[in-house]
């Protein structure tokens, strides 16, 4: 359980503030960047109806926030 006060809420406040960071990059820059167009990525259309299933993509960002998960969480 998260306490009030001390090196926990310390943690909580700097790992909040780096994400709100990230996103902010990601949302400047977002049309510049590879994601949706990565290998691995499945897309397709017949008639009407496409498709498309970012696999490689939600991969990399899976390996990317667990190392950086791993190093600030690190105890």
């Amino acid at each position: 359980m998260i306490g009030f006060g001390g090196p926990d809420l310390g943690k909580v406040l700097l790992i909040i503030g780096l994400l709100i960071a990230i996103c902010g990059v990601v949302l400047a820059v977002g049309g510049r960047l590879p994601f949706g167009r990565l290998p691995g990525d499945l897309s397709g259309s017949r008639g009407n109806l496409s498709w498309y299933v970012p696999l490689g993509t939600s991969l990399l960002i899976s390996v990317v926030l667990t190392v950086v998960l791993n190093i600030v969480l690190r105890r």
